[in-house]
């Protein structure tokens, strides 16, 4: 949906935020329908601001954004829900820093339509607020990115044969994004191991709803194994070191 309107309201969660002049705040909000962009809050960091509290890092935010000359200005700001278990809690903070920067990454702005990706990222901020398992919540929405922004890995046949995957051990390939049979190895001299369990995992984080993925008991090597495997091939697509990594890496040493 095309912003021509001057003045309009939507609903926004703040992937970025930075200090901005002497009071104001400039924020990088992703939006349904109008995509993701960046405003200014204007006086956010003034203690007695109207704006001061509702404009947090991950909060999900009604808005109402006047068009500027530079950049568009939030006049008005009420806090829907500041996901308060990920406020409270450093190692669910570095977990939203880390699918913020991700949906920061892969979307473009001037990009209108991004409602799926926003009620994905809504609904992993709920549940990075409230789940145990959160390497779970991660992979679940690292692979439903993935598919909404056109990198969808392909884990079912491999990708130079095109012949179904068989029950055992594969490889996997960043640049071809997908799995490698073993007869097809030598096509490629950039494979990386998958095992048998870690690729049954990815088949059914990609497949299947989270409430069939919230129940699964998943071995913390099989979770060391995904991990490995997503963050090189995402780190592949996007040709740059997440910074959120380290800040995981820091918070569970």
């Amino acid at each position: 949906m095309a912003r021509s309107e001057r003045t309009f309201r939507t609903q926004a969660i703040i992937i970025r935020r930075r200090d901005f002049g002497e009071a104001d705040r400039l924020l990088t909000i992703i939006t349904p329908a109008h995509g993701k962009f960046d405003v200014i809050a204007k006086g956010a960091r003034k203690p007695i601001s109207t704006k001061t509290g509702h404009v947090e890092l991950f909060a999900c935010v009604d808005m109402l954004i006047s068009q500027g000359r530079n950049f568009d200005i939030v006049t008005q700001a009420e806090l829907l829900d500041p996901y308060l278990g990920i406020r409270e809690d450093l190692q669910r903070s570095a977990y939203a820093s880390y699918a913020a920067e991700l949906v920061d990454r892969f979307t473009l702005e001037g990009e209108d339509e991004l409602a799926d990706v926003y009620d994905l990222l809504v609904a992993t901020l709920v549940r990075l607020s409230t789940e145990d398992d959160l390497r779970k919540v991660l992979r679940f929405y690292e692979l439903r990115l993935l598919d909404a922004v056109g990198f969808r890995p392909e884990l079912n046949e491999c990708v130079f044969t095109h012949e179904p995957i068989k029950p055992q051990d594969q490889f996997f390939s960043y640049p071809e994004g997908g799995v490698v049979a073993p007869s097809a190895a030598q096509y490629s001299n950039s494979l990386v191991p998958v095992s048998m369990n870690t690729l049954k995992l990815l088949r059914h984080l990609q497949r299947s709803p989270y409430d069939d993925v919230r129940v699964l008991a998943i071995p913390s090597n099989v979770h060391a194994d995904v991990e490995r495997l997503m963050l090189g091939y995402i780190t592949y697509l996007l040709e740059r070191r997440l910074q959120s990594i380290d800040f995981i890496r820091r918070i569970r040493t």
